[in-house]
């Protein structure tokens, strides 16, 4: 199991073990007669609902983006990682805005096929672009899944 998926795991068990500790604290607040500890009440329970709600999507982004990079893989469309870097371990800018136009050019010569949209979101992200490239990958998704 890699990193990412380790410490997803331990930041789901840590999240579900304060939806309880928020749930009862909310119920205590509830029970209350005055207006104020309610109003508390109800976000304690609301908050964690809508917290739960982000969680599940981005987990489920991620498995989706792994099922999407595995297919890739499979292909051999996977983007090659040989961009250099810095004695830090960054991706040295110059070199991922270069690569970053071959990406583009591909996903808009074939702006119907989720795979030149996947590539296009890895060259986001090795551009540090990571709004971007998160849109895109969700582009991807959407495509693959309206695909299959």
């Amino acid at each position: 199991m890699s990193k990412a998926k380790v410490g997803a795991v331990i930041v789901s068990v840590l999240l579900v073990f304060y939806f309880i500790l928020m749930g009862q604290r909310a119920f205590i607040l509830l029970r209350e007669p005055e207006l104020v500890p309610k109003l508390i009440g109800v976000a304690l329970i609301v908050l964690p609902i809508l917290g739960a709600w982000a969680l599940v999507m981005e987990l489920l982004f991620g498995t989706r983006m792994e099922r999407l990079a595995r297919i890739l893989e499979t292909e051999g469309g996977l983007p090659v990682d040989d961009l250099p870097r810095t004695p830090g371990g960054r991706i040295v800018q110059s070199a991922a805005d270069e690569a970053f136009g071959q990406y583009q050019q591909e996903a808009d010569a074939a702006p119907e096929d989720w795979r030149s949209w996947f590539r296009l979101s890895c060259a986001y992200d090795a551009s540090g672009d990571r709004k971007r490239a998160r849109a895109t990958m969700r582009k991807a998704i959407g495509m693959y899944r309206a695909g299959s």
